[in-house]
């Protein structure tokens, strides 16, 4: 059973709707955020790692709905071809850094190595043991450049992963998550718990250092995520640009008719709120 930290702040408790309306908030806040990143040429990184079933996805989902898609990226690297193995592990992950303006969230990131190879015997131990070696310099050579690095660890119990798992088997919209690795991270949670620990010792750093979630209850840990978050990249409100609306064009035009254009069967039409 995963200990809950112990917290001076006291949480505050929100029903369902008052959840929507915080997020709704923090929401707003990261709107802002991406703004003063554009303003200023920030680049900002925010690697999510943690058990599967954590919640990755659904918290990176609530940080991505409300942001420009052109310079918020998700990046959430499948499989190495044999190209990738051939290179210098870091390569593609470093291909996949911000450019100026830019925010980029890892979908598990290089720390894959750290993990999931490390566990199911993907890499050497030699390879293991250079990349923990390697990594915390790397993270400190991009923070020097000016980089801004969070990371992430979404913790979560052992009876809460397998009722999500068993949540996943059953429900046709979820079980596209479920994977052979999935699977096997189960057969080695102790393994996996092992490693993530090593991984936390080796590359837990002043410059970028981890931060681990409570993610027991998903929409509680959306929240403190996103709230903290916000505490990691210092921006300012920027004023808000001024909008005119352009004189509409009049001169003559006639639309074709309806018959001539495709158009999708009115199956459903929702009714507005009086």
């Amino acid at each position: 059973m995963t200990t809950r930290p112990v917290d001076d702040v006291e949480p505050k408790v929100l029903s369902r709707s008052e959840y929507e309306d915080e997020l709704v908030t923090l929401q707003a806040e990261l709107v802002k955020l991406q703004a003063w990143v554009q303003h200023t040429g920030q680049r900002v990184v925010v690697i999510f790692e943690g058990r599967d079933t954590a919640g990755k996805g659904g918290t990176i989902k609530r940080i991505t709905e409300t942001l420009n898609p052109r310079y918020c990226k998700v990046v959430a690297l499948g499989v190495p071809n044999d190209r990738e193995r051939s290179q210098w592990y870091f390569q593609r992950y470093i291909h996949q850094l911000p450019a100026a303006g830019e925010i980029i969230l890892f979908d598990r990131s290089w720390y894959n190595r750290a993990g999931v190879e490390k566990v199911m015997g993907f890499c050497t131990q030699a390879e293991y043991e250079e990349f923990m070696y390697t990594c915390p310099q790397i993270e400190r050579a991009l923070v020097r450049s000016g980089l801004v690095l969070v990371k992430y660890w979404l913790s979560i119990s052992d009876e809460e992963q397998e009722r999500r798992f068993l949540a996943r088997m059953v429900d046709p919209m979820k079980q596209w998550k479920l994977s052979p690795m999935d699977l096997q991270a189960r057969a080695h949670w102790v393994d996996y718990a092992e490693a993530k620990d090593e991984m936390l010792t080796h590359t837990d750093i002043p410059e970028a250092p981890w931060f681990v979630v409570d993610a027991e209850d998903k929409k509680s840990a959306r929240l403190n995520l996103i709230a903290h978050l916000l505490t990691q990249v210092p921006y300012e409100e920027l004023p808000r640009e001024e909008f005119v609306l352009p004189q509409r064009q009049e001169r003559a035009y006639q639309r074709p008719p309806i018959d001539a254009q495709n158009w999708v069967p009115r199956r459903y039409e929702v009714t507005k709120k009086k």
